[in-house]
């Protein structure tokens, strides 16, 4: 594989893994600061900017999924000597442990003894590094299925992803405390309080292999308007599912909000992640080079992730921004508050850059 071959395709993967951390900088910004007053559908603005906040999580594990399995697949390699393996591995457990110390409940390690039953569920309860950290496993169990079965990679990845969605609302529906501990219980539906479980959320990593395997198998195709095209293609398909489920749902059920819907509301967000993949790999078709701000944006999108939550929800060892302010900003404060944020995450990395500090379990 050549050189360029290499740089070609990492433009298009760093473009997707800088827009998902700074979408989720700023979605999480507005969020926790913004009053409650200007929270109304009646704007235009706000209906659009919640519209994407509904979508950055499935866009930040879409892309997860398909840095893992690009860097997965460019090893030509049998899976028991992939050195990826042990890195995936290895992944999980970071961001399986950075999950649950996000939410630590005592600033004293080992002492609990102040520690609140709302506490613990907050602390047990499951988030998007736990949900990226199992999904990056399921990918690395997917491809040792793949290769024993002799079947393509991309097809074990649809079986899979598509097993989350349709076991969704059976899982949904089933009391798990009542046959697991509540932590274990807590990945398999919402009931004890997470906010991820991994059904359905973990398809959407699952589906972003079946993109990171098929870039890497065809090194260039993202430089030709027919991939652009195709992913465009796909996501209408989905999109339309949804339209179709809709109006299925309204026959037997009558009127229902899209968010009630189990099937339509993941078949829109899977369309929109494709959609937003076509439209930025159309737009790098004729790049051949980006800042490298971008690139170490895409980089180091865990690190992002951690600081900024961290000064946003403050954890055990630190108060945050919404202790202090949580939703008391109007509209204007909110959004210059965001843009000095963001600016604080990428001066952030860049600094680390100057600096030549370096972490590989921090870096993608």
């Amino acid at each position: 594989m050549s050189q360029s071959s290499k740089k070609n395709r990492i433009i298009f993967i760093d473009l997707m893994r800088a827009f998902a951390v700074l979408m989720m900088v700023q979605g999480h910004t507005v969020d926790v600061l913004l009053a409650p007053d200007h929270r109304t559908l009646e704007s235009p603005f706000f209906a659009a900017w919640l519209f994407m906040r509904g979508m950055t999580a499935p866009i930040f594990m879409f892309t997860a999924g398909t840095v893992f399995t690009y860097l997965f697949r460019l090893t030509d390699e049998p899976f028991n000597s992939n050195p990826r393996v042990k890195k995936g591995i290895k992944r999980f457990l970071l961001l399986v442990g950075f999950g649950y110390l996000l939410r630590y409940p005592t600033a004293t390690l080992v002492d609990f003894s102040s520690v609140t039953e709302q506490s613990w569920k907050v602390f047990f309860a499951v988030d998007v590094l736990q949900l990226i950290g199992f999904g990056v496993l399921f990918l690395v169990m997917s491809a040792y299925i793949a290769e024993r079965t002799k079947l393509p990679d991309y097809v074990v990845f649809t079986v899979i992803g598509f097993s989350f969605i349709f076991l969704f609302p059976f899982f949904a529906n089933i009391n798990w405390v009542e046959f697991l501990p509540s932590p274990v219980a807590g990945y398999f539906y919402q009931g004890t309080g997470s906010i991820f479980p991994l059904f359905p959320w973990a398809c959407y990593v699952v589906f972003g292999g079946v993109l990171g395997s098929y870039l890497a198998k065809n090194p260039l195709v993202f430089k030709t308007f027919r991939f652009s095209r195709l992913l465009a293609i796909w996501g209408i398909v989905f999109i339309a599912l949804f339209f179709a489920i809709n109006w299925i749902e309204k026959i037997f059920y009558g009127d229902r909000d899209m968010y009630n819907s189990y099937y339509g509301l993941i078949c829109l967000r899977v369309g929109f992640v494709l959609m937003m993949n076509g439209l930025i790999s159309f737009l790098s078709i004729e790049i051949n080079s980006i800042p490298r701000i971008i690139i170490l944006i895409g980089r180091n999108t865990l690190l992002i992730y951690v600081v900024h939550l961290m000064i946003l929800y403050g954890s055990a060892w630190n108060p945050g921004l919404f202790q202090a302010f949580g939703r008391s900003f109007d509209v204007v404060n909110t959004v210059f508050s965001t843009l000095i944020m963001i600016t604080l995450m990428v001066s952030m990395v860049a600094v680390i850059h100057k600096l030549k500090i370096k972490s590989k379990e921090l870096v993608t």
